[in-house]
């Protein structure tokens, strides 16, 4: 996956600070740096227990303000959708579905790529007495059919790039009683069960005009099961996660005592609905702080998209910002710029250390690239490389961290803003608790949670449930410790474990890290193989990073050089191991990782693939 193939960072034209200016500052700036009060403790949380509460003031008080940008058309502008007119959509929406006749479970599927009624399906879904069900878009069509029977929805609601999808299963799909379709303003075909969601949303707006205020006067149970999230995988071994709205809306209060969010902010949206990290940090907190969401075309539009929207904070995973780390670095080492840059990190380093901070002005340059405004990246779901967080707080950006399952909807863990800690994944949020269960030596064990964001247990599955859920602690299947502030650090999945002949457990997150930071490596993935003798061999599987390759070793290099070259650099890596988690075997894959639409590595299904 090519992330940003096509960025570029024009000529870099920094301020001209001498190296002396740091000796320079008056003792006078400095005390009066000293007085300055540093926050060390959690702003006032907001309260909510429904997210219908949330819909309600945030719709009202930020009524006439932008909410949604985004483009309907592949070459046109942004367009601008107020908290007032998605207001009117999701009440009106909610009102025609609720008068469905004939619905026994009141469950719906929502199904496609992040726009603007996704948006509306959801926040509808979360008002009413249905169930909501969000579906990756990216299911084979076998797996979508599963999932609809397992959750018995009789609604689906899908994209236009899905349309046609649906129709073609649409005969399996036996237990749904109404296809409603996004963009589409088609009347109820009778004989198909489909209505387009305009038409859908007209019905609605006919008997809210008509003083049909229903919808609004549905109450909400913040301990009812309102969402169902199944977790990555196949539908074979996938769990379905029931969430209420007390856990959603816990998630909101969390953030707001972590992190200082304002009506003037702009999240980017460039991750999957479906998730929980997108949909709920990435939607629902935005949402009621007033701040606005740009959504994103798609990968390849990531930086075009991001100069036209200039927003404030992004959320997303490590393979997102490692590319646009290695991006950046790579065009500021081809315009010979590498001692200057780290020259000026150094500098404004020392004055930030004395509250003196110019560095959004030395790094104008790198930051217009990135729309202007960008001033906090969060990054969640995998581990990433510390370098990568302390360069961006080098450039001037907020760099956060969060840690979080689809269990916790999905929060746990937060970097507070006040404390920024590059390298750990935060800590515990306000409404969470955790520890760390039977710790070794080293201080790592299983990281268990105890949290008002956790899940209600998983769907129809009490025997996993009781497994998952232990008295109050949650067993998160993570690794990691905890140091002396509170703090978590994530150092393996124990489902991932490598388990050596003579007893040692191997982590393959923690050499993925280590080998993250070889240029000549673009992605990696590290597991047990067995030889012939049945033991396991430290393996790593590698896709070459072609492009830097190419242009330090020459166009013509062969694959076989190529290992040679990354054998090399891998056999540097294994002196800094302990000796059993050496990497023994290498393997050059020339294809993209089977992954989920959040970047994961699917590992087992990985492994299956040659």
């Amino acid at each position: 996956m090519r992330i940003l193939k096509d960025m570029e960072i024009p000529k870099l034209k920094f301020p001209k600070i001498k190296m002396d200016k740091v000796e320079q500052i008056k003792k006078e700036d400095i005390e009066k740096a000293k007085k300055v009060k540093v926050r060390n403790t959690p702003y006032e949380p907001t309260t909510y227990k429904t997210i219908k509460e949330v819909f309600e003031r945030s719709t009202k008080l930020y009524k006439d303000k932008e909410f949604i940008l985004e483009k309907f058309e592949k070459k046109g502008e942004y367009k601008k959708i107020t908290f007032g007119k998605f207001r009117e959509d999701v009440i009106n929406l909610g009102t025609a579905l609720e008068s469905i006749p004939n619905l026994k479970e009141k469950r719906a599927i929502v199904i496609g790529e992040n726009t603007y009624y996704w948006y509306v399906s959801y926040m509808s879904l979360l008002c009413s007495s249905f169930i909501a069900v969000p579906v990756d878009k990216e299911l084979p069509e076998n797996e979508i059919i599963n999932l609809a029977g397992r959750s018995r929805a009789e609604v689906i609601i899908y994209s236009k790039k899905k349309k046609d999808v649906i129709e073609k299963i649409k005969s399996k799909l036996t237990n749904i009683k109404l296809f409603v379709e996004m963009y589409s303003d088609e009347k109820l075909d009778e004989e198909t069960r489909t209505i387009g969601i305009e038409n859908l949303i007209k019905q609605g707006k006919e008997k809210v005009d008509n003083n049909d205020d229903s919808f609004m006067k549905i109450p909400i149970d913040p301990e009812e099961f309102k969402l169902l999230i199944f977790t990555s995988g196949t539908t074979a071994n996938s769990k379905g996660v029931m969430i209420c709205n007390r856990n959603l809306a816990e998630n909101i209060n969390a953030v707001s005592a972590y992190v200082k969010l304002y009506p003037e902010d702009r999240f980017f949206s460039v991750l999957p609905l479906h998730h929980t990290y997108e949909s709920t940090i990435g939607f629902l907190v935005p949402f009621a702080t007033g701040s606005s969401i740009a959504v994103c075309e798609g990968l390849k539009y990531i930086v075009q998209n991001l100069k036209e929207t200039q927003p404030t904070l992004i959320l997303a995973v490590p393979l997102l910002i490692e590319s646009i780390y290695k991006k950046i670095n790579s065009t500021i080492k081809k315009s010979h710029k590498e001692a200057l840059v780290n020259s000026m990190i150094h500098i404004t380093n020392a004055l930030s250390a004395v509250n003196i901070d110019i560095k959004r002005k030395v790094f104008k340059e790198i930051h217009e690239n990135l729309g202007g405004n960008l001033r906090i990246i969060v990054s969640a779901a995998a581990p990433i490389d510390e370098k990568v967080g302390k360069w961006l707080q080098d450039i001037g950006m907020l760099f956060l961290q969060g840690y979080g399952l689809t269990e916790t909807a999905p929060i746990s863990a937060l970097t507070p803003e006040y404390e920024p800690t590059v390298g750990s994944v935060g800590k515990s949020v306000i409404c969470a608790e955790i520890k760390i269960d039977n710790p070794d030596e080293k201080g790592e064990g299983e990281i268990l949670i105890k949290s008002t964001t956790l899940m209600l247990g998983y769907y129809e599955d009490e025997e996993a449930t009781k497994e998952a859920i232990q008295g109050e602690w949650f067993h998160s299947g993570d690794i990691g410790k905890m140091d002396d502030k509170g703090f978590v650090y994530i150092t393996g999945r124990c489902k991932n474990v490598i388990v050596t002949q003579n007893g040692k457990n191997i982590y393959p997150e923690e050499i993925e890290l280590s080998l993250g930071k070889i240029k000549e490596i673009k992605e990696c993935m590290v597991y047990g193989k067995e030889d012939e003798g049945k033991e396991l061999v430290i393996t790593a599987r590698v896709i070459p990073n072609r492009e830097y390759i190419e242009e330090e070793y020459g166009k013509d290099i062969t694959d076989e050089e190529i290992h040679k070259i990354i054998w090399k650099q891998i056999k540097e890596i294994n002196k800094t191991l302990t000796s059993y988690k050496a990497i023994k075997q290498l393997e050059i894959k020339n294809t993209e990782f089977v992954k989920t639409t959040t970047m994961k590595i699917k590992r087992n299904e990985e492994l299956k693939t040659k």
